[in-house]
């Protein structure tokens, strides 16, 4: 009955995404009724909805609200600008997709997925304009690579999340995760495109003459912008090397550490940002806050549904379902790994948002891990 319910909560999560209900109601409405439905009194649902809040939101929200504002500060300021035009200069029309594929990969770490998207595409089909190549040909690296550093890549929300419902390092999270993006951004990005270029779309009228770009009077330097957008990659990886080959009673490891954690390295990042973007660019300090308070509201939604999904996994866990999922697993003999792939992939293709995906797979599955 147990693998009933969860089955019929899954499916009803899907229900109401297709519907299009928010996934911030629909994963609350989701973790309440399967409480109820696994036997929880509603007093014991109340205590879950309330520890899975807390536990949710304290490892994570300021990450995800500092790495917001760093996107939003490279957006609005043209340092996204600046790196998309370098790349693509530097590698030229013969090389076009690997220029897209590199300036996706480095515009999605600190840019979120909507914001990066919304930068580029203007971009591409401006380059299709220009170049006379294939829409595919161009936007399907394009694509492959934001969508790769959105999934596997902290401080984006679905790794951020998955961080701290596992317990596991940062650091090592975010150089695993690239070491595995680059051969999947390779198959999914030019090679894809390579294949898909055939098919032609009319893009007549669309961005047409550039209209929906942002257009900057001055970008900053090319150095500023890559260096600021990388360094919160840099710090981490930085304190993953020092952890691993320095003296771990050494000041300078300490410093090193420190200055790596995740929340550290960001909010140095977002007060460089605010600097050089900012106040050396001669925006005044009221401007510069008003990006900061347009990036906090952009990404409260995405806050809520992190936390729903931290409710739902609660009540999965306290409603005693953790332990059945283990002896389910391995009645069946499946490794972790692949059931946990296996749910994931199957949410991520039915519901459609990577982060809520990861989400709801990791209550699912989190219980092999600790089994």
């Amino acid at each position: 009955m147990t693998f009933v319910i969860i089955l019929l909560a899954i499916a009803l999560q899907v229900i109401l995404t297709v519907k299009k209900m928010s996934p911030f109601l629909s994963l609350l409405i989701v973790a309440i009724l399967s409480g109820l439905a696994l036997g929880m009194t509603g007093g014991e649902v109340l205590k879950s909805v309330e520890k899975g809040v807390g536990s949710t939101l304290g490892g994570l929200a300021l990450i995800i609200c500092l790495g917001a504002i760093l996107g939003k500060i490279l957006e609005v300021s043209g340092g996204a600008q600046r790196i998309s035009s370098t790349l693509i200069n530097a590698f030229g029309v013969k090389n076009i997709q690997w220029a897209v594929v590199l300036t996706g990969f480095l515009i999605g770490i600190p840019l979120y997925y909507n914001a990066g998207f919304v930068i580029l595409v203007p971009l591409i089909f401006s380059l299709v304009r220009s170049t006379k190549m294939p829409l595919l040909y161009i936007a399907i690296p394009m694509a492959s690579a934001l969508s790769i550093t959105h999934c596997f890549l902290p401080p984006h929300p679905g790794p951020v999340v998955l961080v701290n419902a596992f317990g596991a390092d940062t650091g090592k999270v975010l150089i695993y995760g690239v070491i595995l993006a680059i051969p999947i951004i390779i198959l999914t990005g030019p090679l894809l495109g390579r294949l898909l270029k055939g098919i032609e779309v009319d893009i007549t009228g669309l961005f047409g003459g550039g209209s929906e770009e942002r257009v900057f009077t001055k970008l900053p330097s090319t150095f500023s912008s890559f260096t600021i957008a990388l360094l919160p990659v840099i710090l981490i990886s930085a304190a993953v090397a020092a952890k691993a080959f320095m003296d771990p009673g050494s000041t300078l490891t300490s410093i090193i550490l420190f200055l790596g954690d995740s929340t550290i390295a960001l909010l140095v990042a977002c007060i460089l940002a605010i600097y050089v973007f900012g106040i050396r660019q001669g925006n005044t300090m009221e401007t510069t806050m008003k990006w900061l308070s347009e990036a906090i509201s952009g990404i409260a939604m995405i806050l809520l549904i992190i936390t729903a999904g931290g409710v739902f996994k609660q009540v999965l866990t306290d409603s005693g379902t953790s332990e059945y999922i283990s002896s389910f697993s391995s009645e069946w003999q499946m490794p972790p790994i692949l059931f946990a792939w296996i749910v994931t992939a199957l949410l991520r293709v039915t519901i459609g948002s990577a982060t809520v995906a990861g989400i709801t797979a990791a209550g699912i599955v989190s219980p092999l891990v600790v089994a």
